[in-house]
């Protein structure tokens, strides 16, 4: 029998999971958008920090919309991705009086014009993936912008996952890093301990 590789197991994981977030009903999105907003603005981590790297939310992801508004209230510096060539990207900060651009990809972006955040200046990032399990390993939608990026980072990551995508263990390779806290709908994992 012939064995799959990594990257194969990978690829088909992230196609049972788009099927499994396609399934979302439009009130199951927005409930559960809800609640991780509310889950994550109550992290004590998020209240200390001062600098926070968001991204701009697509498709079926954990609508971080409501975020950037709510920690702008909160006197928050916001930072947002920017893709560079070679599958790096770096963090400019958003400015509400500048327009983001879209992305091939579809997502929004900042633009050269917004001003550049230093990757110490970030004190908790948002990481998004399609999937987390329990300790805090990400299955990400395929580009590795943020594998490489978060090789550079020593702030607290964070990573919002629906509770239907929570899985017990995905496949993870030597560079995979791991979020400290996983945060969904009912769960908390720090480092691996499970709270509600």
């Amino acid at each position: 029998m012939k064995s799959i590789t990594r990257t194969e197991e990978k690829r088909r994981l992230r196609e049972e999971l788009r099927g499994q977030e396609r399934r979302l009903t439009r009130a199951a999105l927005s409930a559960s958008n809800r609640m991780l907003t509310k889950r994550f603005l109550a992290l004590a981590e998020v209240a200390a920090a001062n600098t926070v790297l968001l991204y701009c939310s697509m498709g079926a992801e954990p609508d971080t919309k409501l975020l950037l508004q709510e920690l702008e209230t909160k006197g928050k510096r916001i930072a947002l991705p920017r893709c560079l060539p070679d599958n790096r990207m770096e963090t400019r900060l958003y400015m509400d009086q500048v327009p983001l651009i879209r992305h091939p990809y579809g997502m929004w972006e900042p633009s050269s014009q917004h001003m550049l955040v230093r990757t110490d200046e970030i004190d908790l990032a948002l990481v998004p993936a399609l999937a987390y399990d329990i300790r805090g390993i990400r299955l990400g939608r395929g580009g590795g912008y943020y594998d490489r990026y978060l090789g550079d980072f020593s702030g607290v990551t964070v990573g919002l996952c629906r509770d239907v995508l929570l899985q017990e263990r995905l496949p993870a390779e030597a560079h995979d890093r791991p979020v400290d806290i996983v945060l969904t709908e009912t769960w908390l994992f720090r480092c691996g301990q499970r709270t509600r």
